[in-house]
């Protein structure tokens, strides 16, 4: 993408592209089609309310059960702040700084198909805020995720009628008029940030995952015939066959992983790699197909339809379609987490040739022990964060908004699981290069992509040191999870995105 020519409606846009965009410095332009399509949807609202005897909800009516509360043209400014100041009421920590950027992205973007009814200026004030890096400061907790993130999306509301705010970028701040409030407040943009941060790092842990797997895999003198491309003709699911010929492309080369016939059988965490990692693979691609469905709809109530001039109320902001998706990822996360940990305890358990918590001098030395409690412990935490929110709702708006998705809360526990994930994996690969130089029959004999990567990992003094009790293992961890979240693994692997 090139900084003059990104436009903000582009539908060609795919998850990653918004991920990278918002990761960068590059600035945020309308096109001339934008603003042509905001403008037309503006024009047609204001025409529309010539016709003071009809109502149009949260135009010229309250909000919630209070829809039937007609409000006087001459209150409608009055209206619309009154509505960001008492739906800003969100709670908890602050979220991190580049989800809140990804919620200013997504909800320009909404605002910019031309669906919602507002004034030309205040996309572009929002477009100001973002490209000087005045980016909302939202907390955790507020979001039923239906009527739209509320609370979480009134910060970026307040953020235009905020003196202070728009002192940052050298403008006096914005009176909100008919609808704008309303336009700002409904929608999906907390939810649809949270899974689409969310999707991209689940891909690149997949395929961590993978190469890490595969480590352990020569370390534990693993068979190769649970890859082979015969296994996946016979139950022919697209994320198992993915995954074992990814295996099978990392391994290649070995001289060792390929002529290991000494054990009939592996445990079902090494032998069931491609079923297990490819089921979560299935998953995080149906997910990806939601949100991107997501990232390319307006999810504001009422919609404006000015070419069929119609106005309609209705309920796009209901975040149940994200609610149920990313409880789905977060099963299919965690159980990447789960068969890491499993393996990570086999590695360590003394088995096939390999010390005891992989130390030359059991006893005195406690080696990665404890590494692995640490793992089950953070699996466990998963578990717990993997039970859905989607099943539960809450009546609220005195029964007006009587089913709510919960995606709000979906997508932070969500984030919770993925950020575990990270070092759950920095176990098995911390482990797993201890075990490899302890196997003999593996010690310089492994692929030439592994040693590659093995070679990555030294220039960031990630290697073998030989006693394990020299350096505390929570230095080591941390170590790899700096690696995880900075090496390029789509680029090492070379998948195109």
């Amino acid at each position: 993408m090139e900084n003059v020519n990104f436009d903000i409606i582009d539908n060609n846009l795919s998850l990653s592209d918004v991920y990278n965009f918002v990761k960068s410095d590059q600035k945020i332009f309308l096109s001339e089609k934008a603003t042509t399509q905001i403008n037309n949807s503006r024009f047609y609202l204001e025409d529309k309310l010539q016709n003071k005897d009809e109502l149009i909800y949260g135009v010229n009516t309250g909000f919630g059960s209070l829809c039937t509360e007609r409000i006087g043209f001459d209150e409608i400014e009055k209206l619309q702040e009154n509505l960001v100041n008492s739906h800003n009421a969100g709670s908890g920590k602050f979220i991190p700084n580049f989800i809140n950027k990804l919620i200013l992205f997504l909800k320009i973007r909404s605002l910019s198909f031309g669906y919602s009814g507002v004034r030309l200026e205040l996309v572009e004030r929002l477009i100001l805020f973002y490209n000087h890096n005045c980016i909302p400061n939202i907390r955790e907790q507020g979001s039923l995720g239906a009527s739209g993130d509320l609370a979480p999306l009134a910060v970026i509301a307040d953020m235009l009628i905020s003196h202070s705010h728009n002192k940052r970028i050298g403008k006096q701040a914005l009176n909100l008029s008919f609808k704008e409030g309303l336009a700002l407040l409904n929608g999906t943009q907390f939810m649809s940030a949270y899974g689409l941060f969310c999707l991209v790092e689940s891909q690149k842990l997949y395929h961590f995952a993978n190469l890490i797997a595969s480590i352990s895999l020569e370390a534990f003198l693993c068979k190769s015939d649970s890859f082979h491309a015969l296994v996946s003709s016979v139950r022919n699911h697209y994320g198992q066959k993915y995954t074992s010929q990814e295996i099978l492309h990392i391994l290649d080369g070995s001289e060792s992983f390929f002529t290991n016939e000494k054990y009939v059988q592996d445990p079902y965490s090494f032998r069931c790699i491609p079923q297990v990692h490819g089921a979560s693979l299935d998953v995080i691609r149906h997910v990806e197909s939601v949100f991107q469905i997501e990232i390319d709809s307006v999810t504001d109530n009422p919609l404006i339809f000015h070419r069929e001039n119609k106005i309609l109320s209705a309920g796009n902001f209901h975040g149940q379609p994200l609610a149920l998706a990313m409880d789905y990822l977060a099963l299919a996360v965690s159980e990447i987490g789960s068969i890491s940990e499993r393996r990570t305890f086999k590695l360590i358990s003394g088995e096939r040739n390999l010390p005891p918590y992989l130390t030359s001098n059991p006893g005195l030395e406690s080696g990665f022990m404890i590494t692995q409690y640490t793992a089950a412990s953070i699996v466990n935490q998963n578990k717990l964060y993997s039970t859905p929110c989607s099943i539960d709702s809450i009546v609220s708006s005195n029964g007006q908004e009587d089913h709510v998705s919960m995606g709000a809360n979906s997508g932070v526990k969500l984030y919770k699981i993925v950020d575990n994930l990270k070092t759950i994996l920095s176990i098995e690969l911390l482990n797993s290069i201890y075990a490899l130089h302890l196997q003999k029959r593996c010690n310089g004999k492994s692929s030439p992509l592994i040693n590659q990567f093995l070679k990555e990992l030294n220039k960031k003094g990630i290697y073998f040191t030989g006693n394990t009790d020299l350096i505390p293992p929570t230095n080591r961890v941390d170590q790899i999870r700096n690696f995880i979240n900075s090496f390029d693994i789509l680029g090492f692997l070379k998948i195109s995105q």
